[in-house]
């Protein structure tokens, strides 16, 4: 089944943007993991909000029917868990600081041709690159 690999990155795809092009319409805001999961937790002061729980709960749930039923990703941690909680507390705050993370500025903002968004997605890209350019060529791999 090798010639049909493209169909799940595709499928995928397709079901992120009509999520988030019926987030729009239906509730009339953006779609971004990070707010989202922060209205799942209550963390925007306006209460817990079902919808964001929802959206959360369907992100893990896809992803375990993926696992179980597709195919089994093989995860190996090559840091120390240290490092990766230290990444981890980063990207969180450069979503609170950026006002969004990588799908709401990428993925909704992009398509809104918001310039905030593309200045967000272009640093976004642009830090990504130069950490694995540093991790790989610099530093070999901690």
């Amino acid at each position: 089944m090798s010639h049909l690999n493209y169909i799940w990155p595709l499928s995928g795809g397709l079901l992120i943007g009509l999520s988030a092009a019926l987030y729009l319409l239906l509730d009339g805001r953006i779609a971004g993991i990070s707010g989202l999961t922060a209205s799942a937790f209550g963390w925007t002061g306006a209460g817990i909000s079902p919808l964001g729980i929802g959206f959360i709960g369907g992100i893990v749930g896809g992803a375990a029917i993926a696992f179980t039923y597709i195919r089994h990703a093989e995860l190996t941690i090559v840091s120390s868990p240290m490092l990766l909680i230290a990444g981890g507390l980063l990207v969180g705050f450069g979503t609170r600081l950026g006002s969004g993370c990588t799908s709401g500025h990428g993925v909704c903002g992009l398509a809104r041709l918001s310039p905030r968004s593309l200045v967000a997605t272009a640093t976004f890209m642009a830090v990504a690159a130069a950490t694995v350019y540093v991790m790989r060529h610099l530093i070999g791999g901690l």
